[in-house]
């Protein structure tokens, strides 16, 4: 039973479909001036467009990369360096992804100074602590959209606005919400924002950075190559993942409905079983339930099952001892960490999960 969708998903088929015809029909590289290689440019500019419609972008400002991760560092890096002459310090949250945090942590130590602010109760971050974090020597702001272990929507418009008012770049992690969530740059302020395929059932090993008049930035690359991508990420660009990216992003929905639905008769089958929890984080996305279980047999019953696939924490962290930065942030327990577990779902099975608990 497959309930760690926020962790990573199935590819679509059509999707993979996409990839493996693009594979065999259209292995040129997009670089290359002959046949081969301009059809593969082709499909390659066809998804790119398709992929900054469905974010209000334009397409040269779309950068691919290998995922959410390799799109924080180019996205956090290039615009904390591009901007030192204004200033060096920083803001983000204290429940961002691991990736994000190891990057201002990196940046500390090269000089920069950071505010790291702390989430409300609900398990998002607070508008008036963003505005009261801000100095004059604030360059950049980086919030994610969606927290990875609770699912809670952070109000990424009110940043935007704020950081436009202030005259500071501001990016977002939309790893858990491309797809899932409304966004538009323009409307939302956002200089940057980085995602993943596959969490939008698209392959692995892709992803993509939203940067605002990306062709005009000198932005410096992390991956330094013959050109590509403006300058701005070196390789060879991978048309087939790309389509497959594109494909499964036109194709994705959530049935907020539906998952909603889901979730309340989940919860309701826990309180026949008398499962005692306590649900961690407000103003979720519909496929995600962060719970802490008020007993330990409980918790290892649920989370022992070989069957149940369930991130106990977030999957970057799992195989760690510690309890999880996102959860002591919002005050719970080491022992209460270690009961929690976090449950993304998209269909039924969610349901049949819990049956676990009658016998």
């Amino acid at each position: 039973m497959y309930l760690d969708y926020l962790a990573s998903t199935p590819i679509n088929e059509n999707a993979l479909n996409a990839m493996v015809e693009a594979s065999r029909n259209c292995y040129g590289n997009p670089s290359s001036n002959h046949n081969s290689g301009r059809l593969s440019r082709k499909l390659m500019l066809q998804a790119q467009k398709s992929i900054a419609d469905s974010i209000g972008a334009e397409p040269s400002e779309i950068i691919f990369t290998s995922g959410a991760t390799e799109s924080n560092n180019l996205a956090i890096f290039g615009l904390a360096k591009l901007n030192i002459g204004k200033g060096k310090h920083l803001i983000t949250s204290s429940i961002e992804h691991s990736c994000v945090l190891n990057i201002f942590n990196y940046l500390e130590h090269a000089g920069f100074q950071v505010t790291y602010l702390d989430p409300t109760s609900d398990g998002t971050i607070d508008i008036k602590s963003v505005k009261e974090a801000i100095k004059p020597t604030t360059t950049l702001i980086s919030i994610m959209h969606v927290n990875n272990e609770l699912g809670t929507i952070n109000p990424i418009r009110e940043i935007g606005k704020l950081c436009l008012e202030n005259g500071i770049a501001f990016h977002t992690d939309a790893a858990q919400s491309v797809g899932k969530l409304s966004i538009e740059v323009l409307d939302d302020n956002l200089d940057a924002l980085s995602a993943s395929a596959h969490k939008f059932f698209g392959p692995k090993g892709v992803g993509f950075l939203y940067l605002r008049n990306a062709r005009f930035l000198n932005i410096e690359p992390i991956i330094h190559g013959s050109g590509q991508q403006n300058n701005i990420r070196g390789g060879t660009i991978p048309t087939p993942l790309i389509i497959g990216m594109s494909t499964a992003l036109k194709e994705f929905r959530l049935d907020n409905h539906k998952l909603t639905e889901l979730k309340t008769l989940f919860l309701k089958q826990l309180d026949n079983c008398g499962i005692s929890y306590t649900i961690n984080g407000m103003n979720t996305l519909s496929n995600v339930i962060n719970l802490t279980f008020g007993k330990p047999e409980d918790y290892a019953t649920y989370t022992s099952q070989l069957d149940i696939c369930v991130s106990q924490g977030s999957a970057c962290n799992s195989n760690s001892v510690v309890a999880s930065h996102v959860l002591t942030a919002l005050g719970l327990t080491t022992d209460e960490s270690f009961r929690t577990a976090r449950i993304s779902f998209y269909d039924e099975t969610l349901l049949a999960s819990a049956d676990i608990f009658k016998f």
